[in-house]
């Protein structure tokens, strides 16, 4: 689907958004429900409580998912794209470099909680087969079965990723509209067990529930209320997918059942409250609204709609991390791309983290009722952080009162429900917060770490490319010194006024000369639109030396080396650059000779052994060394895997004239023997 055609909604584009943006919200009944029942006291004033319940879940959709996020943040898009790396790109200037901070304890918290995704959904559709008949057979009340079930199905779903989505993408959206259609028709004739649930639409039970003697946790029940809308983050994340116009529409009618569904089981639970033991005996009001007979077609519905609203939060961490790879806040990683389809990418690391992360959950927390309890705490430190970068766009926009009165009103609402959600900590919270912390520390640790080793090791000294002209030509001519490379490539990130690091020029004059017929400087610049692939040209007025700038965005394989030898041929077609005639080729008329990539890597554990680095320093450059030993290298990052690449170190203290001198305490010349002159 192209930038162009997201523009405008179709049918075909909002089905398709059912399938890809909604699984995450979409699969929120069936587990908000059973978590809120926890905070009733008694069977006794039920009905109240149910109501007010009801209501806080109607509103908390309306306010947090349709005004902030489907009305407000998905303005805020980057060229289509949507999340909170994209929104931080859209705000982020040189006199707002504390707005990082937000960006990055948001994003790590995203990716946090959404581990706990594709297990509570999978173990809560599972848990519906208990006592069910599978054709002759009868699925036991086995806690144990359930979990072994639930690793094979994460285990699958993990497995197949790699091959892409794109096929059985197509029918996402057809599932999943049966699935709204399916919670919102029963949740509707259930509405009729008990019609003043319809009280629930009227925000005062709302804030009487909260402080009703009945309600037995107070303002902590919301943090099982927030599980409704623990999906409006990923709504948001994956905007780049669909487009803003597919869920303006599709965004009513996903609203309109989950609602009916939640009054639907509102209302059954107000019809049994004669029952003194209901609370116990509940097992989970999604499935106790069913019919028996629509009972194993629903656990089979719901397990496909938690299979999907997996492969959405799975999807929408690739983009996630991609953006923060561009952002140069995450190690590199290597990205596959399965297919053609827009926004399909596969970063395998990730994948394999998720599904560690969420086996372990399953086995540690066993029930879904557990999981419940760890789930929502750290998604409302990503949505807190997103209303701050929020306020910062809507600012930038001239809107500041709006800014002011949107960040009070929103930043209120979240700050209660996090504290509600510390509730959860000691109950499970402290997985997704454990989790957190790292990913944080990683992206703390790659950014800053480069920031203070560059720093402390002066690394700001740098020169200029037209200095060197003169030099580069002659040597490019000299016939005395070997050929090093047809075509030599460095990755340079040269930056204004041909600034480039003085490392670039040790490597080709500091030891050994290395003559080529062609000098490529390449700089690789992240495009605003996240689909970008383009690049200018300046040859510096020589027919020997090219820099190229590279504007690649996010969600764009780089395939560096084949990118350049295209730009050779287009150069040497317009006559701009002679043709090389390689001696051997493959190709037959071949007018392009061989690459040669240099990667120049300075030895920067030489600051570890400095005296005078503070320990923090050195923590943190030391960390940021370790994760780049053990991540992708920057030749494979650049898609130069196949190529001839030279991986150089040079020094990181490149004597520059000054430093200290030896001195002379003694010399010592005796009778100097001349040679015997010839006769």
């Amino acid at each position: 689907m192209t930038i162009e055609k997201q523009k405008k909604w179709s049918s075909a584009g909002a089905l398709i958004t059912l399938g890809i943006v909604y699984g995450d919200i979409g699969t929120s009944p069936l587990y908000t429900m059973n978590s809120i029942l926890n905070s009733a006291r008694s069977t006794q004033h039920l009905n109240d409580f149910v109501i007010g319940s009801v209501s806080l879940v109607f509103w908390t959709l309306m306010l947090i998912t349709t005004i902030k996020y489907v009305l407000v943040a998905l303005r805020a898009d980057n060229h289509g794209e949507g999340g909170i790396f994209a929104l931080y790109s859209r705000v982020k200037n040189a006199n707002k470099k504390w707005l990082l901070i937000p960006a990055l304890i948001g994003g790590s918290a995203l990716l946090a909680d959404g581990t706990l995704t594709p297990a509570i959904t999978v173990t809560t559709a599972i848990e519906g087969l208990k006592n069910q008949k599978i054709g002759p057979i009868l699925f036991p009340n086995n806690q144990p079965l359930v979990i072994i079930v639930v690793s094979v199905l994460l285990l699958i779903i993990f497995t197949f990723q790699k091959v892409g989505t794109k096929k059985i993408g197509n029918i996402f959206g057809p599932i999943m509209l049966v699935w709204f259609v399916f919670i919102g028709f029963f949740g509707f004739i259930n509405i009729f067990n008990d019609m003043s649930i319809l009280k629930a639409l009227s925000p005062t039970y709302a804030i009487a529930v909260l402080v009703s003697p009945e309600n037995k946790t107070g303002i902590f029940i919301l943090g099982s209320v927030f599980l409704a809308t623990t999906g409006a983050e990923a709504l948001y994340s994956d905007m780049g997918h669909v487009g803003k116009q597919n869920i303006y529409i599709s965004w009513p009618f996903v609203y309109s059942m989950l609602i009916l569904n939640y009054m639907g089981q509102g209302a059954w639970i107000m019809s049994h409250t004669q029952q003194s033991n209901l609370l116990k005996q509940i097992s989970n009001p999604f499935f106790e609204i069913l019919p028996s007979s629509w009972r194993l077609f629903g656990v089979i519905l719901a397990t496909l709609a938690a299979i999907i609203a997996s492969q959405a939060l799975i999807s929408g961490a690739y983009t996630l991390v991609s953006e923060a790879i561009h952002l140069k806040v995450i190690p590199r990683l290597h990205t596959f791309y399965p297919s053609e389809a827009r926004g399909q990418m596969y970063i395998g690391t990730v994948n394999w983290i998720l599904c560690i992360i969420g086996l372990l959950i399953v086995w540690s927390f066993q029930t879904s009722h557990n999981m419940e309890a760890a789930y929502g705490l750290s998604i409302t430190i990503t949505m807190l952080m997103t209303t701050v970068l929020l306020y910062q766009f809507i600012k930038q926009n001239q809107q500041k009162v709006l800014a002011i009165v949107f960040a009070v009103v929103f930043g209120a609402i979240e700050i209660v429900f996090l504290i509600a959600s510390l509730g959860k900590f000691i109950h499970g919270g402290y997985a997704t917060l454990i989790i957190m912390v790292v990913i944080l520390s990683v992206m703390m640790i790659w950014y800053y770490g480069n920031k203070r080793r560059e720093k402390i090791s002066k690394q700001n000294d740098y020169l200029s490319l037209r200095d060197y002209r003169k030099q580069l030509i002659n040597l490019s001519n000299d016939k005395e010194e070997p050929v090093f490379a047809t075509n030599l490539v460095y990755i340079a990130n040269i930056h204004q006024n041909y600034k480039l690091k003085r490392s670039i020029i040790y490597s080709l004059f500091g030891s050994k000369p290395k003559k080529a017929e062609i000098y490529w400087f390449v700089t690789v610049r992240e495009a605003v639109n996240p689909y970008e692939k383009s690049y200018s040209i300046d040859m510096l007025g020589t027919k020997n030396i090219v820099h190229v700038i590279f504007n690649i965005g996010f969600k764009v394989e780089p395939q560096i080396h084949l990118y350049l030898k295209q730009i050779l041929n287009n150069l040497v077609k317009q006559g701009i650059i002679n043709p090389q005639f390689p001696r051997y080729t493959i190709e037959k008329h071949g007018n392009i000779g061989d690459f040669k990539y240099v990667m120049v890597n300075q030895n920067y554990e030489d600051l570890l052994n400095l005296p005078d680095v503070h320990p923090w320093d050195r923590f943190i450059i030391g960390g940021r060394l370790w994760l780049q030993t053990h991540t992708v290298k920057p030749s494979s990052f650049y898609g130069l895997d196949f190529s001839d690449v030279l991986e150089e170190t040079v020094p990181l203290f490149i004597s520059r004239g000054k430093g200290s001198r030896i001195k002379l305490t003694q010399i010592e010349i005796k009778n100097i023997v001349k040679p015997e002159e010839k006769s």
